[in-house]
């Protein structure tokens, strides 16, 4: 299979990249740090493609976009990872700006790029990663919490697009809860797990076609509360 993961040059995007790679699949790995991006393919350049790019730049965006479609040929998988968060209790307008930028109009344009593909192609699956924090609004980091509550809502409205086209086009919603990534600031709240160990549920509900799915699995719970306790 052909893959596409937008944000694979740390974190659960480059985990996730490896997991496919491992499996023997050819995929592209895009982002805006050429030398992470880089480090990555060199572990594997059989399966690892590279394109440098930055989401919150649209025309560059579909540019991109459209020269990996063509050097692929088909795309079986794109995963939209691309997203930042950081804690912003003094609410600085430059911060929420770059948040909404990335995670919203970064995430659902290339979201759109993908599905317009899919639907050329008569099939394909759309992987967003979202985040538990889309069910509940926080004050420490208001955009982030709400960009993820966007995108999770976006794909839903997505995948009764494809519903209604008949299309054979899967849409998946991951929402992890606490990853030991970057965006924790080195941190390790309740339930934090590993970022290999994330990706791997990750990458086994895609390969399930999973719509909605909470990583890890225990989140759930916590998913269920705040969707119907949550305020």
């Amino acid at each position: 299979m052909n893959i596409i993961i937008l944000g694979a040059s740390s974190g659960i995007g480059l985990e996730l990249a490896r997991c496919f790679a491992k499996a023997n699949h050819t995929v592209y790995i895009t982002g805006r740090r050429a030398d992470l991006l880089n480090n990555l393919q060199a572990e594997s350049p059989d399966r690892y493609k590279v394109k440098v790019f930055d989401v919150t730049e649209p025309a560059t965006s579909e540019r991109c976009f459209q020269e990996m479609v063509a050097d692929l040929g088909t795309v079986d998988i794109v995963v939209v990872n691309a997203g930042w968060g950081t804690i912003n209790k003094s609410l600085d307008w430059s911060i929420e700006q770059g948040v909404l930028q990335t995670n919203v109009m970064g995430a659902a344009h290339l979201s759109v790029l993908a599905m317009h593909q899919f639907l050329r192609q008569g099939s394909g699956h759309l992987v967003g990663i979202s985040s538990v924090a889309a069910l509940l609004g926080n004050s420490y980091n208001p955009a982030y919490n709400a960009s993820k509550a966007f995108l999770s809502n976006y794909l839903s409205g997505l995948r009764k697009l494809a519903k209604a086209k008949r299309m054979p086009i899967a849409v998946t919603d991951i929402r992890p809860g606490y990853v030991d990534t970057a965006i924790l600031g080195g941190t390790k709240p309740f339930w934090t797990q590993p970022v290999e160990k994330a990706a791997q549920q990750i990458y086994a509900a895609i390969q399930a076609k999973r719509k909605v799915v909470y990583i890890t699995r225990r989140w759930s719970l916590v998913g269920f509360l705040l969707r119907h306790f949550g305020s």
